[in-house]
């Protein structure tokens, strides 16, 4: 969007920051009349005085959307500002303690833009020397107890709504229409999103007079009834605009507003039906979506990446609704999830090819821009990238009532969350996947959701949820005779009777879950229990009767080192440990260091704590100390950025 004009408040702004900042800028006014834009460009003004660089986060206040979770915003702060996806903390205070201390000291220009209320906003505030600036459409009196100042940001005057017309379509055009460019300006409101959008429709038509613009805008003004009032305003503007669009950019400008998540890439937007013939089939080539672009009504917010301003996607939204059948609506949001879906299983297939799964049927199999992935870093960069989309398509899909799809698009996202961890999505996807695989009617589906759902229940240290859960999906797999999926979940039981400090329930447990696996002779899984049974061992100081099932884990994972890379060095680290306790130095540090390397390279850094926990015992039981102690503060950091005190504290207090 061009920048014209706020001279008054860009003065204001510069004053304020010239006399030093405590609490947050935050500007106030009603949406589109250019917050944001005044924000950026203060921001830019001012890059010079924050060298340690800039965080953006749009809280979807008032986007129609559910409003970001301040610790969604966090967690992403966290991760923008150097700390790993795994050591981001699970719980809101632990992550807000974490972000004071990160960006404690640094000179840091931190943009909320979009907030829905103070309660949202100051979790996320920067103190000095950083500055935060806020945007809201409500006035968030309450942050000034923060030291904040409020600026209010108003509609454009005529002079500076012209000003803005002139920078977009020319002078020359203004030049010889003044009188009706004038009346353009007013019948935009002064908001700049409108006048953007009109700007936009004269862009596109190079010929065409203010004159016949306004006098359009005039003639229609009493028929748009669910959009304007009986005068002509900002909504004509995106009613013109609309209805000088071809039919296909019409429709998808109208189903691109179904679209669940806050943005989207370019092979999203080929998911959208925009068939009128056939209201489930047909995708938009590249003309519909550069059409859109060349007439404002979508921004394009990075390569290939792309959102609605807020109002224009209510708009669309209202057009949908009243020119789209419920079952085109419907399709529409079928057909995006499903691509989700599709990509995101292609992400899953590359980085846990050995996972159990069971097939979908698509809605059709018409080809789209799934993305293609080189390698596991790949793959798991598109699923964070990707990861609220994905969430807030399983939401989409439960709400529309497709069941099976929204379960899927839970079980989809196993591997992110195994290796990156991102433990409060996991916690909703885990809970509606297990609410989907119910309304669905599918035991196993049920079972497999309640089986992950109980794991990371402990994560936030409940219990006796966890405990609840895991029985409920030891008996569904037990009601569908999946002898399996009973041993996963018994070995699942066994980590949680270790959690509640029942180690002989655990160990007791697991030697029966490797009895029944070996009975099934399937290698993988018996290299897993033999490395938690040979783990739990080792904790409880018997590393004598650990080494041999550690060594025969080791064995089935160097055999499978393709597919299962994670296990593998879970399997040295764990053998590491077990050497220590039997003496062999040398090869116990070997190992940790080959494991600690491997899962530096995956991301785990949970994996990577515990591998240097063990060269910490190395370097102990050879005397050195100081070289031990730098191991496990290192170990421990890592730990306390997971949110795991406990586990923290226990490698600190090593010998």
């Amino acid at each position: 969007m061009h920048f014209t004009a706020r001279t008054a408040e860009l003065a204001e702004l510069h004053r304020v920051a010239a006399t030093g900042l405590v609490g947050p800028v935050v500007l106030c006014g009603p949406g589109g009349v250019g917050k944001t834009t005044l924000a950026v460009r203060w921001a830019d003004d001012l890059r010079e005085r924050f060298p340690d660089g800039q965080l953006y986060a749009a809280l979807q206040g008032f986007s129609g959307e559910e409003p970001l979770d301040p610790s969604t915003v966090l967690g992403a702060f966290l991760r923008a500002l150097g700390t790993p996806a795994a050591q981001v903390p699970v719980g809101l205070a632990e992550q807000a303690a974490a972000y004071r201390t990160l960006v404690a000291g640094r000179r840091l220009m931190v943009l909320l833009d979009d907030a829905f209320s103070a309660a949202q906003v100051r979790p996320l505030l920067a103190g000095p020397p950083a500055t935060t600036i806020v945007t809201s459409r409500r006035r968030l009196v309450s942050l000034v107890g923060d030291g904040g100042r409020l600026i209010d940001v108003a509609p454009l005057a005529a002079a500076e709504s012209v000003e803005l017309l002139t920078r977009t379509i020319g002078a020359d055009r203004v030049d010889r229409e003044p009188q009706y460019a004038a009346e353009l300006a007013g019948i935009c409101g002064g908001l700049p999103i409108a006048l953007c959008v009109a700007a936009g429709r004269l862009t596109l038509r190079p010929h065409m007079s203010m004159r016949s613009m306004v006098a359009a805008l005039t003639d229609e003004g009493d028929r748009l009834a669910t959009l304007t009032a009986a005068e002509p305003g900002p909504s004509s503007i995106f009613d013109t605009t609309y209805r000088s669009l071809t039919p296909s950019a019409a429709v998808l400008y109208r189903r691109l507003s179904l679209h669940p998540g806050p943005d989207f890439g370019v092979e999203a937007v080929t998911a959208v039906p925009v068939d009128l013939a056939d209201p489930a089939g047909g995708r938009p080539g590249d003309g519909p979506l550069v059409e859109l672009l060349e007439a404002n009504l979508l921004q394009e917010t990075a390569e290939d990446r792309f959102r609605f301003h807020d109002l224009l996607r209510l708009d669309a939204q209202q057009r949908c609704a009243a020119e789209d059948t419920e079952r085109q609506r419907h399709a529409t949001v079928r057909r995006i999830a499903e691509f989700y879906l599709s990509a995101a299983h292609r992400a899953d297939l590359t980085v846990t090819p050995y996972r159990r799964r069971i097939d979908y049927a698509y809605l059709d199999d018409r080809a789209v821009r799934v993305p293609r992935f080189a390698d596991r870093a790949a793959a798991l960069s598109w699923l964070d990238r990707e990861l609220v989309n994905l969430v807030h398509a399983g939401r989409a899909a439960l709400d529309h009532g497709y069941a099976e799809l929204a379960w899927r698009l839970c079980d989809v996202l196993w591997p992110v969350f195994l290796y990156h961890k991102h433990y409060r999505h996991r916690l909703e996807a885990d809970t509606r996947g297990v609410e989907a695989a119910r309304i669905w009617g599918n035991r196993w589906a049920e079972a497999d959701m309640l089986k992950r759902l109980s794991r990371v229940s402990t994560k936030f240290g409940r219990l006796d949820e966890a405990e609840r859960h895991i029985q409920l999906a030891i008996g569904r797999y037990q009601e569908i005779g999946d002898e399996r999926g009973a041993l996963d979940a018994e070995e699942a039981l066994a980590w949680l009777h270790r959690d509640r400090d029942r180690p002989d329930l655990a160990e007791q447990t697991l030697v029966g879950v490797l009895a029944g696996y070996r009975r099934l002779a399937d290698a993988r899984t018996v290299g897993l229990a033999c490395l938690h049974l040979g783990s739990l061992r080792v904790l409880l100081g018997r590393a004598d009767e650990a080494l041999p099932l550690l060594t025969e884990a080791e064995a089935v994972f160097d055999r499978l080192a393709t597919v299962d890379p994670y296990n593998q060095a879970r399997a040295w680290i764990a053998l590491a440990a077990a050497l220590v306790g039997t003496g062999d130095l040398e090869r116990a540090e070997q190992l940790a260091t080959r494991g600690h390397d491997r899962m530096s390279g995956l991301g785990s850094d949970h994996e990577r704590a515990e591998a240097l926990d063990v060269l910490g015992q190395v370097a102990h039981r050879r005397g050195n100390d100081d070289i031990a102690r730098l191991h496990w503060s290192a170990a421990a950091d890592i730990f306390a950025g997971l949110g795991l005190a406990d586990r923290a504290r226990s490698v600190r207090r090593a010998p």
